[in-house]
């Protein structure tokens, strides 16, 4: 409803769907990490940085933030924990920043082509996943792609909630459920962020609006 513009929501009043447990995963570790925690993720998120995924051990993190191995064991018990914590974290801060960018919006078609655009940049300039694909493809690939269900579908079901929080919401069209029609951007968001070199013109922000409002907007019109 154009001119009812709805409050901006923080990430952490979603309210969690049942088939996005990642999400409350990522909801549940921004709340749940305490002041040493959180320097122990800071010193992991630059160790990935600077030396990539298998190079970094708990032993390198634990000098970096200052703690013991013992301090840092007794909040993540080994590396695959750490590293999953850093990501859970980066994935908040994913979602804050798309949330802070949509959440004025007032209309279900606005805060989806927004989301999109907000997402390939993000997805583009964000300097962990740029140092991962260079560095560990083989690690971070398959979450993308073979086995990246659950992370399109929490991506989905964020902008579906998101486009819920807008007056009346959005009803299927000929067929195409909102589920559906913001798998479709995800999926595409994805795509263009692993291949990115394409016919259609996605060089800046105006370009990647462009393309959503004229290719994947009218989805959601009859």
């Amino acid at each position: 409803m154009p001119g009812s513009v709805p409050p901006v929501a923080s990430v952490a009043d979603v309210t969690t769907p049942e088939s996005s447990e990642l999400l409350g995963l990522v909801l549940a570790s921004a709340r749940d990490t305490d002041r040493v925690g959180a320097g122990v993720l800071d010193a992991a998120f630059e160790e990935i940085l600077t030396y990539g995924l298998r190079r970094t051990s708990v032993d390198m993190v634990a000098r970096r933030a200052g703690v013991s191995r013992a301090t840092l064991y007794r909040r993540f018990d080994g590396k695959d924990t750490l590293v999953q914590a850093v990501l859970v974290r980066e994935c908040q801060r994913f979602f804050d920043s798309i949330v802070t960018a949509i959440g004025p919006l007032p209309t279900v078609e606005e805060r989806l082509v927004e989301g999109f655009v907000v997402g390939v940049r993000y997805a583009r300039t964000d300097p962990l996943l740029s140092r991962l694909l260079a560095s560990d493809p083989e690690a971070l690939l398959p979450y993308l792609t073979v086995n990246g269900e659950l992370v399109v579908a929490v991506a989905r079901d964020f902008l579906v909630w998101q486009g819920d929080q807008v007056p009346g919401g959005v009803e299927p069209v000929d067929g195409r459920t909102p589920e559906g029609v913001a798998e479709l951007f995800v999926r595409l968001a994805i795509s263009f962020t692993l291949t990115p070199q394409s016919s259609i013109p996605l060089g800046d922000d105006e370009e990647v609006r462009r393309f959503a409002r004229d290719y994947l907007a009218p989805l959601l019109r009859a």
